[in-house]
């Protein structure tokens, strides 16, 4: 199987290179380390999987999962263990959802799975998927104060740099922040970031 591993740290590229490369039927054919890179490469590659950070600092990750998406099965490996986030994957395209910290377990059963043709989530984030249908789906995603924030700012027109100045945070850390509010409220471009924080009155 060859797999194309799209992540902005070397670091966890090389530890998933050397991971899947031990498994006989799998071939790490690239990397990528940005969002457009991931694309192009996956246009020229044609890998069978794209195993995704959805966090790479250069954009949202809906928005190029649902791209790859087009071309070729997504199996997204994050941090994030929010089940906000396992819905908006599923919805833009993604076949799975792999937590980064229990990567060396999960990963070979994720890919089994994708390649199956089934939709693999994390044991743990399936189960509070299961929960809140139960108990109904929640109205709203919530943000951290931080990132309602960030959003509340970036309404009211100010560029990352002048955020970063008033948070003293850097550019990326801002950069993050957007990055984390479009994928739990599941908007794309700066113009529905706004129109969520007037409908929602954080201006």
């Amino acid at each position: 199987m060859r797999i194309l591993i799209a992540d902005d740290h070397r670091v966890v590229r090389t530890g998933l290179r050397m991971l899947l490369e031990s498994h006989p039927d799998f071939e790490v054919v690239g990397e990528a380390s940005s969002g457009p890179e991931t694309v192009q490469k996956a246009q020229e590659l044609r890998p069978e999987l794209v195993i995704l950070d959805l966090s790479m600092p250069d954009g949202n990750g809906l928005l190029y999962l649902r791209q790859l998406s087009e071309m070729t099965r997504v199996l997204v490996l994050t941090m994030h263990d929010d089940p906000a986030y396992v819905r908006q994957v599923i919805q833009a395209g993604g076949s799975g959802y792999v937590l980064k910290e229990a990567a060396d377990v999960e990963l070979f059963s994720a890919i089994r799975a994708v390649l199956s043709g089934q939709t693999y989530i994390y044991p743990t984030l399936a189960a509070k998927l299961v929960e809140e249908k139960a108990g109904g789906e929640r109205k709203s995603v919530p943000l951290s104060p931080r990132e309602l924030e960030v959003l509340r700012l970036v309404a009211l027109g100010h560029t990352n740099q002048e955020i970063a100045l008033q948070l003293n945070v850097s550019v990326r850390t801002v950069e993050t922040y957007k990055t984390r509010i479009c994928e739990k409220l599941g908007v794309y471009t700066r113009s529905e970031m706004v129109r969520y924080a007037l409908e929602h009155k954080l201006t």
